[in-house]
Formats: structure tokens, sequence, C-alpha cells
């Protein structure tokens, strides 16, 4: 399963807030099958088989301009790994533990 971050900018719109559309983009998600997302401050964590993220990835990215943007930058950053199972809560554990060790958990 990959991982990937990505973050959708609408430019040009009538706003400088764009919430709305960040609140469009993770309805739109919602739809989606065989991935899951996670909505961070900064961007959406979407994991899955890797076509169904980048299918994923396309329906935002269309979707931002259905939603009355003129222009659309998208950033994808992927970790796909295939000699084990992963996701962000695995790798999230992986770092806690570590820090554990040390005696530096939360």
């Amino acid at each position: 399963m990959a991982i990937a971050e990505v973050t959708i900018i609408p430019i040009g719109t009538a706003t400088t807030s764009l919430s709305s559309y960040v609140a469009e983009m993770q309805r739109k998600l919602e739809t989606l099958e065989g991935v899951e997302y996670q909505l961070t401050s900064m961007s959406t964590i979407i994991e899955g088989p890797l076509d169904r993220i980048l299918e994923a990835v396309k329906a935002l990215h269309e979707h931002t301009f259905e939603s009355g943007a003129q222009r659309v930058s998208t950033s994808i950053k992927i970790d796909d790994r295939r000699d084990k199972a992963g996701s962000s809560v695995q790798k999230l554990a992986s770092v806690h533990a570590k820090l554990a060790e040390r005696g530096g958990a939360e």
C-alpha cells in the first residue's frame, strides 16, 4: 500500500480563504472507493494502492476546477514501500517506539 501527501491549491480565487475548497475536496474523497484519507492542517494524506491514489488525486484536481477555480496547482509526495505492508499509523508508531527507547516518548 502506498501513502501520498497531496496539496491542491486553487489559484485566482475571489478570496484568500481556501477552506471551502478543502471542504469540497474532502467531500469528494468520501465518494471514492479503495483509498483511506486523513486531512491535516497543511495537506491530505491518502493511502491505498498506487493506481487508486493517482485516480483520487486526478479526481480532486478536476473537482477543484468544477468548484470554480480557474487555475490549480497540485503537489504530490508518494511513499510506496513494497517490501512490507505499511501505513501512516504504522510509520508514526515506529517513530514513537524509537523515541520511547531513549526516554523521549510523549
